[in-house]
């Protein structure tokens, strides 16, 4: 009982109640969690990324691209992993990084014919169920899709080139902007990564007298920026602890230097990132760290000590 607004001791012997709080309202986290606005899902600002690189690729620099290679590659990617969800009976989710897969095929992956796409958006897919250490899938999807079709797969290839100087412009306020917008993305490691390669560059420029251009050219290089931010960066892909990250990302830079300018093979950051995917779960296992979480208010980072690990197909 309140007497003129004030709680009455004297009506209630025993109970104590703090001047003008209502016991029945949220507190401590409770009423953070209530209060609290949602934040939009990080991917979907990766989802708009992409989708304005791919619109300028084929509307500015004519990539051969055709429609109807994406088109296939979309449905066949989705149809995957509603099948996969749906034949190991779990939830259906993961639409948004299935959309990404698609899309970072659709980027990268150039062919003769209209049946590699939707195959190796099937394999990129499929990958994320089938090759699992510790809850998580090793290979990014998009990475491993088109490895394969370039391995296996006839009439496919990449073009490093295509993006030019004048869309590696475009592509640094992406990122730049991604880096504000997708604070829970990790963006340690793409920065890493380029400080790393354009280092190794500018050794290999020094050592062999060549002209600085070459460095130049490689800074606005619009394949290295799409690998840097939309590939190697990918949080379900990468070790959890931000000093391994960093260790990570020298690591496939030097092996992508080696591939490149020591083997002389092509697609070297592709390939780079490949090889070196099977070190993460390793390198979790002996450097533990936060893991992250597409759902937690999203995609902050939640703490394995604190929560039973979590099979994430996202």
């Amino acid at each position: 009982m309140e007497v003129g607004g004030h709680w009455d001791p004297a009506r209630f012997p025993g109970f104590w109640r703090p001047s003008g709080r209502d016991p029945r309202a949220p507190t401590g986290s409770d009423s953070l969690s209530r209060r609290a606005p949602r934040s939009l899902d990080p991917r979907l600002f990766q989802i708009a990324f992409q989708a304005l690189l791919l619109g300028v690729g084929v509307l500015v620099r004519d990539f051969a691209l055709d429609p109807r290679q994406m088109a296939l590659a979309f449905a066949a990617g989705l149809a995957t992993q509603w099948l996969w969800l749906k034949a190991l009976k779990l939830e259906q989710k993961g639409v948004l990084s299935a959309v990404i897969t698609c899309f970072g095929l659709s980027l990268l992956l150039r062919a003769d014919t209209l049946w590699v796409h939707p195959l190796a958006a099937v394999i990129a897919i499929s990958s994320k169920f089938v090759v699992r250490v510790n809850g998580r899938h090793v290979f990014n999807p998009a990475n491993l899709g088109v490895i394969v079709a370039l391995s296996l797969l006839p009439g496919a290839w990449v073009s490093p080139g295509q993006w030019g100087n004048d869309v590696a412009l475009a592509g640094w306020f992406v990122a730049l902007g991604g880096l504000v917008t997708q604070r829970a993305r990790r963006w340690d490691i793409a920065w890493v990564f380029i400080a790393a390669w354009l280092s190794l560059v500018a050794l290999r420029v020094v050592a062999l007298g060549q002209p600085w251009t070459i460095l130049a050219h490689q800074f606005t290089n619009g394949g290295l920026l799409l690998f840097a931010f939309f590939m190697i960066s990918d949080p379900m892909t990468i070790p959890n602890r931000r000093a391994a990250r960093v260790g990570y990302a020298l690591v496939v830079a030097v092996i992508a230097f080696a591939w490149q300018f020591a083997l002389f093979r092509t697609s070297a950051l592709l390939w780079a990132l490949f090889i070196a995917s099977p070190l993460v779960p390793l390198i979790d296992w002996r450097w533990p760290g936060a893991r992250f979480d597409w759902k937690a208010s999203g995609g902050v980072l939640s703490n394995l000590a604190k929560r039973p690990l979590s099979i994430d197909f996202s």
